[in-house]
């Protein structure tokens, strides 16, 4: 390893690559170790496979569409102004607070309230999000606005000419947008850490992590500010903070809303996605969001439909391994939520542990992530450094030592990955039931420090279960599943095959129409350190 640490430091001195010295031990390890992993799934790799258009490989592997469902035509009759005040005093008064949110737009806001309402009174009523204040990650154009990207090096930036996609959508919905949330440093955390605005706080427990990287937006809405946020999903940055904040979260399949003025990551595995506490309401945003889009031309061309399922539901359950990452209270949760499903008449099938095969999948996504996020930021990363915290600064850094040649195998290998995951682990299943993290919210005290080496596995670690499933480009639903220690919320992910949001949003309605789960709600945690174990009805 030596050696190769003197290799890359002679090749980044001789090109002028923004690499730590005192890191760079590290960030060698680290690509070597994706190369290792890269090397073993190549080897069956033929000359001529190339790597195809994923979308069109997700397309053609996708089941039919069940036949839609009409959406109600509204989801009740608030007056929005009085919701949008509501909302407002929450962030004042609800822990986290100001944290979960950077800019909060309350007169812009009010006025669109107003305006929502006075459609109401004429009969217009554009759907189930007419009038409903909801956030936004910091990472999608507004227009006359700059997005933040969580950093402070956007300041000077030139604000939008348009809105993103997503939020033109979401105000073509009649929804009533309040304002754009916290989120770690270029969407670069699974824990929400953010080294200019601080970490993530869980509602539950502020002592412990929201998850990230969509940290504002399972924030505001666990806390009670908004019932719907928009996050991004490039890494599990939607399912993560939803779990641990005991919300519902959508990841959509690849491709399928449009990223078109997103801030971009890695655009091979970029997702939005919406948090809310049901999955009902995660149908609703998703059908708001989802579609072709003239701004984004990998966008799917496919209806966005949550139709009513025409026969019983078929789920596959793996055989868990004693060493798949998981805790016992996780483990027991799971148990429990099959029972409950195949109570309610879901068909469960045995399936070997998909373990191996998501973290194999999940090391080939970490090199697509590195190597796409580091040609974003290479040239902020010559001029800026300092900019950036030290733990986005080293994750971003290990992208520049990637050879072009395994980012190139990484993408071929992505087809036949899908296609064997599809034969060998869903087979006829209309979803995979899996973890979404081992157990509950870490502290937060326990995600800083100078270790940086540590910090990087027990965030791998929080990651294991999602990452893979970027990777395969599939759509996932996070559910609230049960209660680990101190009564925080665990969470299970549902994963569906290519386009099939709804499948796994039919399980996803179901499971919550025979538990609770995501009818619990934080109690007051203004301190640290005090959990929350209350349950309410909704």
């Amino acid at each position: 390893m030596d050696a190769l640490t003197r290799s890359a430091r002679e090749w980044s001195q001789a090109r002028g690559l923004p690499l730590d010295d005192q890191d760079l031990p590290d960030l060698v390890a680290a690509v070597a170790g994706l190369a290792d992993a890269l090397e073993r799934e190549t080897a069956s790799l033929g000359m001529e496979q190339v790597a195809a258009p994923f979308g069109q490989v997700l397309h053609a592997l996708a089941p039919a569409a069940w036949a839609d469902a009409p959406a109600p035509a509204e989801a009740g009759a608030l007056d929005s102004e009085a919701w949008v005040r509501a909302s407002l005093a929450e962030i004042e008064q609800a822990a986290p607070g100001r944290l979960a949110w950077v800019e909060v737009d309350a007169e812009a806001a009010l006025a669109e309230a107003r305006q929502r309402d006075d459609e109401r009174r004429r009969g217009r009523v554009r759907g189930p999000l007419h009038g409903m204040p909801v956030g936004i990650k910091d990472m999608f154009d507004r227009q006359g606005r700059v997005a933040g990207w969580g950093t402070p090096l956007r300041r000077d930036s030139a604000p939008a000419d348009a809105d993103a996609t997503v939020v033109a959508r979401l105000r073509a919905a009649g929804a009533v947008v309040l304002g754009v949330q916290h989120m770690a440093e270029f969407a670069m955390s699974p824990t929400g850490w953010n080294a200019s605005y601080g970490p993530g706080r869980n509602p539950w427990d502020t002592g412990r992590v929201s998850g990230g990287s969509s940290s504002g937006a399972a924030m505001s809405v666990a806390a009670g500010h908004v019932p719907l946020a928009i996050g991004s999903d490039t890494g599990g940055s939607v399912r993560l903070p939803a779990a641990l904040c005991g919300l519902t979260g959508l990841k959509p399949t690849q491709h399928r809303i449009s990223v078109a003025g997103a801030m971009p990551l890695s655009p091979s595995l970029d997702c939005i996605g919406p948090l809310a506490w049901s999955a009902e309401l995660c149908g609703h945003a998703y059908r708001a969001l989802a579609g072709a889009d003239a701004a984004d031309p990998f966008c799917l061309h496919a209806a966005a439909v949550a139709g009513q399922p025409p026969r019983r539901l078929r789920l596959a359950v793996p055989r868990w391994r004693d060493d798949d990452p998981m805790s016992g209270a996780m483990r027991q949760a799971l148990d429990e939520a099959v029972r409950a499903l195949r109570d309610a008449g879901v068909e469960c099938v045995a399936v070997g542990s998909p373990y191996p095969l998501l973290q194999r999948a999940g090391q080939l996504a970490s090199i697509v992530l590195a190597v796409e996020a580091a040609a974003m930021h290479q040239r902020w990363l010559r001029e800026r450094a300092d900019g950036y915290g030290r733990q986005v600064r080293r994750r971003i850094a290990r992208g520049l030592l990637v050879p072009g040649v395994d980012y190139c195998n990484a993408l071929r290998l992505r087809g036949p990955f899908l296609q064997r995951y599809l034969r060998e682990t869903l087979g006829e299943a209309d979803a995979l039931l899996l973890p979404c993290t081992p157990d509950v919210a870490p502290r937060v005290d326990d995600t800083l420090g100078d270790d940086q080496g540590r910090l990087e596995r027990e965030f791998a670690l929080l990651s294991a279960w999602t990452r893979g499933v970027n990777y395969l480009g599939l759509p996932a639903l996070t559910l609230p599943v049960g209660a680990g220690a101190g009564g925080l919320p665990l969470g299970m992910q549902l994963v569906g095959p290519p386009l099939g949001e709804d499948r796994v949003m039919a399980l996803g309605r179901l499971f919550q129409r025979t538990t609770e789960w995501h009818a619990r709600r934080p109690a007051a945690c203004t301190q640290s350190g005090r959990q929350a174990t209350n349950k309410e009805t909704t």
